[in-house]
């Protein structure tokens, strides 16, 4: 072993407290990342394999009513590969021993066996048998929520007629890894089951036999999507067609596609932060070895050792920490990245989960840690090949005595001279003073986006639910119908406000943009459903134009007084000019409003609605929901209270499991920052430390004077950790602003104090780690030392 060696191997271990404390902050860093891209490559291969495997289809489209002779047609359009036709539709559900309305979307299976495009996944049991009407698929989210297995029994009103139907298997499908029930914002998986039968079965209950009322299709990889939509849209207008989307636009993979964005974001920033902090306490902690060794390298020097081999020497001592970190942080990164991706594979309903840790994540793990720990370490590593032995052989010159800005401003008479002290070393040194700040700060941020979630969630609700949509029950229709229906609502015991709506597809056109999504019509002095400006006030319905969303208004590229083209995509799919005269704010979905007349004005079909909003009194609930729940022609039924519930459920693990990683991995940084800078201080000052206890001061005040510049130090930083919260609170709100969903930037006192909170505790526990070291404090050898 070579001299170098050994004198590497001997500081590693007499400076194994700073040491580790940077490996900790690096492993946080690697651990962040190998988190992020190992699950977000399981989960986007387990999608594909799933995908493949399942046939997923690329094309969907709904009608009225086809011909099968149409498929032939369909089969003709360029780039087309695989056609599959079905039959789908809404039923209510009766479930033994729950009393809630629920409804199932029920899809034709081809008689007997899988079907070709967006086939089953079977978790327990089997198909149904070919001539068997009353056997049915159940999808799994459904059956865990009522605990149904293969053999029970649930009945269902299809297109008005009750059948007993017999689970024969529990399913998952490619088309309903995340799923909604029309008109819902959140899953609820009690309420609302999919469900697969015999085409036959559900052909003749709803009178298409030799017809189709759905199709999915798959295009080959040169076939344009594109042409492939608007080639399927003309085919199916004169059917009844609601719009052909391509895959991008289907709701389960959109959702999907969200999340594997969120997880490919936090795999960049996150990482940034760690390995940034990491590089500046290595280039700290170097720096000040090389000060104290300076003696050492004029010595290696003048016995012949070249620049190359000292600035390796100091170069393998930070790549041996780092490579410690990294090991470390894969270990961690690998586990955490299987937890996250197991929360994502049950939250999004994938069969299986094809998650490993690949030679490409291993890779980018230690080439960026390896450059972050070699930049950090080159500074302090120059200066060490570029010392003469001549120069080095002398002291360090000390630092250059100035009046700090206290003393300039005549406040060091109402100040201990501890605290002079204080003051003065951090004013002398104002980079380090910075940098440590920085560290700091930069931990109190990410703990802040660990729990600004909760508060922004929290807002959402008590908008949505709160201020814009204060109905008990939603009830929709399973067709439009007469407004006279509100008289039968209305007389139900228990209902005391009953108000009107009326949803229309359409597709919204302004120059290039294009959008496919809602009109919603609105009593004029609906109280039940309210539209909100900006500043969330309450404003009426306009008697003429549009109402758009702000998110809608910023896809369309239009303001108040601009025109859109809306196409109707039902009745007689019409496309008028209709003026903006409006805007809302919306945190979820993409839809526009009108005032419910207007609407059934240009659908020319008299006062039809699709649905109403009802307040119940509470004692009532219970015998309102039978009422519904035995009504042939209410398609669904949604409890608001039940919603928000079941979005909490939803979202509890998702949101807790953020939080955790992020106030863990922050408390590291938070330790290690403080820590480092405390060690550091103590080496740095222990000469002056012990010449104080020898003239008088005693431990408490010498041990003052170094952990209160420290814990000044932290005070100081959680202000500016405040604002970098802020601002990556910012970012992250910006980076996941979709159609689908878009999360309030809610800062509330409790993310502020929670993140003070951990970084006190952090900076506490490394506090009393140096405090004991600073009670050893050997005076002698102390004062018989040069530096």
């Amino acid at each position: 072993m070579s001299v170098l060696t050994r004198k590497l191997l001997r500081e590693l271990l007499q400076m194994r407290g700073q040491a580790l404390a940077i490996a900790v902050v690096i492993a946080g860093g690697v651990a962040t990342l190998v988190m992020s891209l190992t699950s977000l490559e399981s989960l986007t291969e387990t999608r594909d394999v799933f995908y493949r495997d399942s046939r997923f289809s690329h094309v969907f489209a709904s009608l009225k009513r086809a011909p099968h002779s149409l498929e032939e047609h369909i089969r003709a359009i360029p780039g087309v590969q695989v056609v599959e036709t079905r039959i789908q539709a809404g039923a209510n559900l009766d479930i033994p021993d729950y009393t809630d309305p629920a409804t199932g979307q029920f899809l034709s299976l081809p008689d007997g066996r899988n079907a070709e495009l967006n086939s089953l996944f079977l978790r327990s049991g089997r198909l149904p048998r070919p001539g068997q009407d009353r056997e049915t698929v159940v999808g799994e989210a459904f059956a865990e929520a009522h605990g149904f297995q293969p053999g029970d029994q649930l009945a269902a009103i299809i297109n008005g007629r009750r059948q007993e139907l017999e689970i024969v298997g529990v399913a998952l499908s490619p088309e309903f890894i995340y799923h909604l029930k029309p008109g819902d914002m959140f899953p609820d998986f009690e309420r609302h089951g999919i469900f697969w039968m015999n085409r036959s079965a559900l052909a003749a209950a709803y009178d298409l036999d030799g017809a189709f009322n759905d199709v999915i299709l798959t295009v080959s990889r040169e076939a344009r999507i594109g042409d492939v939509l608007e080639r399927l849209d003309a085919l199916l207008e004169p059917y009844g067609g609601l719009g052909a989307v391509g895959r991008e636009e289907q709701l389960s993979h959109r959702y999907l596609s969200e999340e594997l964005n969120q997880l490919a974001n936090m795999a960049t920033l996150f990482p940034t932060i760690f390995l940034g902090v990491a590089a500046f306490l290595l280039n700290v902690v170097f720096s000040r070895l090389i000060s104290t060794q300076r003696e050492q390298i004029a010595i290696l020097k003048a016995f012949g050792y070249s620049n190359f081999r000292i600035g390796m020497h100091y170069t393998q001592m930070a790549l041996l920490i780092s490579l410690f970190g990294l090991a470390l942080g894969v270990a961690a990164g690998g586990w955490l990245g299987q937890q996250l991706a197991e929360i994502y594979r049950d939250f999004f309903r994938f069969p299986y989960l094809e998650y490993h840790i690949s030679p490409r994540v291993i890779t980018i793990g230690a080439v960026v840690t390896l450059a972050a720990s070699l930049l950090g370490a080159l500074f302090a590593v120059r200066k060490a090949v570029g010392l003469p032995p001549a120069e080095a052989m002398r002291p360090e010159p000390p630092p250059v005595f100035r009046i700090t800005l206290v003393e300039r401003l005549g406040l060091q008479r109402f100040l201990a001279q501890p605290t002079r002290m204080i003051l003065r070393n951090m004013e002398r040194r104002p980079l380090k003073t910075l940098l440590s700040m920085a560290g700091i700060g930069l931990a109190c941020g990410i703990l802040m986006v660990g729990r600004f979630q909760e508060g922004s969630v929290d807002y959402l609700i008590k908008v949505q639910f709160g201020l814009a949509q204060r109905d008990d029950l939603t009830v929709t229709f399973i067709e439009p119908t007469s407004r006279r229906v509100l008289h039968d609502l209305e007389a139900l015991p228990g209902v005391y406000l009953a108000e009107p709506m009326r949803v229309a597809g359409v597709r919204l056109h302004r120059g290039h943009a294009s959008h496919r999504t809602t009109i919603q019509g609105l009593a004029e002095d609906g109280d039940l459903f309210r539209i909100l400006d900006e500043d969330l006030r309450v404003i009426a319905v306009p008697p003429e134009g549009l109402v758009l969303g702000d998110y809608l208004a910023e896809i369309l590229d239009v303001r108040i007084g601009d025109s859109v083209e809306v196409e109707l995509l039902e009745g007689r799919r019409e496309r008028l000019t209709v003026p903006v005269t409006g805007m809302v704010r919306e945190f979820t979905g993409a839809s526009a409003y009108m005032r419910l007349d207007a609407l059934n004005r240009i659908l020319r079909e008299g006062s039809a609605v699709s649905g109403a909003y009802l307040a119940v009194d509470p004692e009532f609930r219970g015998e309102v929901l039978r009422r519904l729940k035995d009504s042939p022609r209410v398609a669904g039924v949604t409890d608001r209270q039940a919603a928000i519930l079941n979005f909490y459920d939803t979202m509890a693990d998702m949101v807790l499991t953020f939080a955790f990683f992020s106030t863990l991995l922050a408390g590291s940084i938070a330790f290690g920052v403080v820590y480092n800078s405390a060690r550091i201080a103590l080496t740095e000052r222990s000469r002056e430390m012990a010449s104080l206890r020898v003239l008088g001061f005693t431990r408490g005040e010498i041990g003052f004077i170094l952990l209160g510049e420290m814990a000044v130090l932290t005070i100081a930083a959680i202000p500016v950790g405040f604002l970098i919260g802020i601002g990556l609170i910012a970012y992250i709100v910006q980076g996941i602003d979709s159609e689908l969903y878009r999360i309030p930037m809610i800062l509330e006192p409790r993310i502020f104090s929670f993140a003070a909170t951990v970084i006190l505790v952090a900076s506490a526990v490394s506090w009393l780690v140096v405090a004991r070291r600073l009670k050893n404090l050997d005076l002698v050898g102390v004062l018989k030392s040069r530096n």
